[in-house]
């Protein structure tokens, strides 16, 4: 239709034009041509020819949780920096799910994966792995797979929130946590255990308690250690929805943040600073995360699945102190 070669139209369409010195008005006569014409590339047959779909899948295991949903976000903005779409897709906290979008994502001839794993059993993970098909570990992370990953530092997080808390001279302090065993929570709790231990406080198995980390395991969990004889002067949760759940319950049982128990949660949300009492947290550099996990997924893409060159990355996270621990020392 333009009367041009088809290897000129197609450096127009890639936005190659310049690189290859084509005139400004070719380059509009033929812009306006696909435009006029309604007219986009079949991305499935060139993929076929590059032998690549310029798509990458990302999978979670609970995209309703704002933390991940803020994640995905950044993946997608940055993976479209590049080129790229992404498949988002929800494991459902549930290890069999996640093997069934791994294989439906290597199924769509995905590019690269990151994955925030929902367990702790890696076979899955690296049997997936051999298929040539490179995989970045976010989040959450395992240890014995030899997948790169890029985490935050949840021990150190964890000393910082509970070390915080005893400052202000609190003793009983409780701990709701998340699904038991997987690399996260394992370190959150070993943070806070090793806190009370510093101080020669002996960590009471009897106040470790959850194992989900969803707004629910928060709400029974509190309502159950609020209603005891003795309860503990603060709560630290292990996620921003089990401190939802906490919040909840203490609104119920007609008790107030901090007058009657003192609450810090793990990861920073908007909502954080407006809450009636402004909640201490534990803030993850969410953005960092994903934009390091994008670039450390994109460079094993060009470097021909080497993973091996790529390295691990911890984070450390901050401790952002508002009102929500009462100060007993006072």
């Amino acid at each position: 239709m333009t009367g041009f070669s088809a290897s000129t139209v197609s450096r127009v369409l890639n936005d190659k034009g310049e690189q290859y010195r084509i005139s400004t008005r070719t380059t509009k006569k033929i812009l306006k041509a696909a435009a006029d014409y309604n007219y986009y590339p079949n991305r499935i047959a060139r993929g076929l020819r590059l032998e690549r779909t310029e798509t990458i899948g990302f999978v979670v295991p609970d995209i309703a949780n704002p933390y991940f949903s803020s994640i995905a976000k950044t993946i997608e903005v940055e993976s479209r920096k590049r080129g790229y779409s992404i498949f988002l897709c929800d494991s459902l906290d549930d290890i069999s799910t996640e093997k069934e979008l791994l294989n439906l994502l290597a199924g769509r001839r995905v590019d690269g994966i990151i994955l925030a794993p929902v367990g702790i059993d890696s076979g899955h993970v690296t049997d997936f792995r051999r298929r040539g098909i490179p995989i970045i570990i976010i989040d959450r992370y395992l240890p014995d797979s030899g997948i790169p990953y890029v985490t935050s530092d949840n021990y150190s997080g964890a000393r910082q929130a509970v070390e915080y808390i005893i400052s202000m001279g609190h003793r009983d302090i409780a701990c709701i946590q998340g699904l038991n065993g997987i690399s996260l929570n394992s370190d959150r709790v070993r943070g806070y255990m090793d806190s009370l231990v510093k101080i020669g406080i002996k960590a009471e198995k009897s106040l470790i308690v959850g194992d989900d980390f969803g707004e629910e395991c928060g709400y029974i969990q509190a309502r159950l250690l609020l209603g005891r004889k003795t309860r503990p002067t603060a709560i630290f949760a292990l996620s921003n929805l089990i401190s939802l759940g906490v919040m909840r319950a203490t609104a119920e049982m007609g008790l107030k943040i901090p007058d009657d128990i003192s609450l810090v949660s793990f990861d920073e949300q908007p909502y954080s600073a407006l809450l009636a009492s402004p909640m201490t947290t534990v803030e993850q550099s969410i953005n960092e995360i994903a934009r390091i996990a994008v670039n450390m997924l994109f460079d094993t893409i060009a470097g021909g699945n080497k993973e091996g060159r790529i390295k691990n990355i911890m984070l450390r996270p901050s401790l952002i102190i508002r009102s929500s621990v009462k100060n007993l020392l006072a």
